[in-house]
């Protein structure tokens, strides 16, 4: 047993002495088995909400329609759901409705993957209804049960599929792979975030050429936003050798890298995913570095300008990208000043010294300033920079 589920087991055990099963479920089940680190501990239990409500001192009702309540014990919290089943997926990705149910069985055959359908015992013992551990064994992603059944409730399934084949180097059963190619066209019906979350977790899974190439191979990219752009940086990015990303930045970056953009096409793209704005940034700047590392070419203003972080990551990418980093790490160590308040002069103090009036103009000085200083034109003292100053009012 994983230290999370040893400090889990007294409540299970709690749960079994009033009378009801108890069971640790999904991803954790499966990364136990697979010897992978667990991250999350989910409890499916036949007892109801109210039961449960009544067992502990201590819950919160997270999800107390669909049957979710969490149990806080310590320092330590589990959601705990109660067996159900689902019906009418009219938006083909949340159930119409939920029905709490006491079976082990029929809460086990809603879910998605056989892999992700054992059950584990509070003792040990593996409750495994579809053949998940065989499949574990083959390395093999499997639909429980119909797969055209499981992708008609939730589409977003097709997405993990192809995510759970580049994190665990897993194939895709044949059977479920043909379901997804017949209905990929209903992961337009998904949230982008959503298909977000699942495609980063691809790119930055231990084999994304697996990945990449199955959402090649389904169509699932031509649902994507953007898939024209899209199906051009999978198809460069699946020929990679030793494709390792351990950032979303960098997963990004390499999105935004192939198509050969212009800025305006690449902040459409990065948008239309629904990306933070920081991130954006991030991506431009780093790919604004790799294109000037492809040119052999430094710019000292735009190294300044993109930052340490950005610099790192392009130098690493270059690597990847078989390009010269041009060792721009030592480039930017290099720089005289990291930022405009290392500047050796302040607006304040030109302003004090009458060489200049507030406005406009301070900041275009102060911006000069720092361009001269980063190109070396101009030491940062002082007495340089005000002398410099009193030459630029005179012109």
């Amino acid at each position: 047993m994983p230290h999370e589920f040893e400090m889990a087991r007294p409540i299970l055990r709690k749960i079994e002495e009033a009378g009801f099963e108890a069971y640790f479920v999904g991803g954790s089940v499966r990364d136990t088995v697979l010897n992978k680190k667990i991250h999350d501990v989910d409890i499916a239990t036949s007892a109801y909400p109210e039961e449960i409500k009544g067992l502990f001192q201590r819950t919160v009702d997270t999800g107390i329609k669909h049957g979710t309540v969490m149990v806080l014990d310590g320092s330590e919290s589990y959601e705990i759901t109660t067996f159900r089943t689902e019906s009418g997926y009219q938006d083909f990705r949340r159930p119409d409705h939920v029905t709490f149910v006491r079976s082990l069985s029929e809460d086990l055959k809603r879910r998605d993957f056989t892999i992700n359908a054992l059950a584990l015992k509070e003792d040990g013992t593996i409750i495994d209804l579809f053949n998940g551990l065989s499949d574990l064994e083959q390395h093999l992603i499997k639909a429980v049960g119909d797969p055209e059944e499981r992708f008609n409730e939730d589409a977003l399934r097709m997405m993990r599929a192809v995510r759970f084949a580049s994190q665990l180097n897993f194939s895709i059963e044949e059977a479920t792979q043909k379901a997804i190619l017949d209905h990929a066209p209903l992961l337009k019906k998904i949230a982008v975030e959503r298909i977000q979350v699942e495609f980063e977790k691809l790119l930055m899974g231990q084999q994304p050429q697996l990945g990449i190439q199955t959402m090649l191979d389904t169509n699932l990219d031509q649902y994507c936003p953007d898939s024209i752009s899209l199906q051009e940086s999978l198809k460069q990015m699946v020929q990679i050798n030793q494709l390792k990303l351990d950032s979303i930045e960098a997963a990004w970056v390499m999105v935004g890298w192939y198509p050969n953009l212009s800025n305006e096409q690449l902040q459409k793209l990065l948008k239309d995913w629904k990306l933070p704005n920081s991130l954006i940034k991030t991506v431009e700047y780093t790919i604004q570095l790799l294109q000037m590392l492809q040119d052999e070419m430094i710019d000292q203003e735009l190294i300044f300008n993109a930052g340490e972080d950005n610099v790192r990551l392009a130098s690493q990418i270059a690597l990847l990208l078989d390009i010269s980093d041009l060792d721009i790490i030592n480039q930017y160590q290099m720089l005289p000043i990291k930022s405009g308040k290392e500047l050796a002069v302040t607006g304040g103090e030109l302003i004090k010294l009458k060489l200049i009036q507030p406005g406009p103009k301070l900041g275009l000085l102060l911006n000069d300033l720092k361009k001269v200083v980063i190109h070396n034109q101009v030491k940062n003292t002082q007495d340089d920079l005000v002398e410099y100053v009193k030459k630029w009012k005179e012109q």
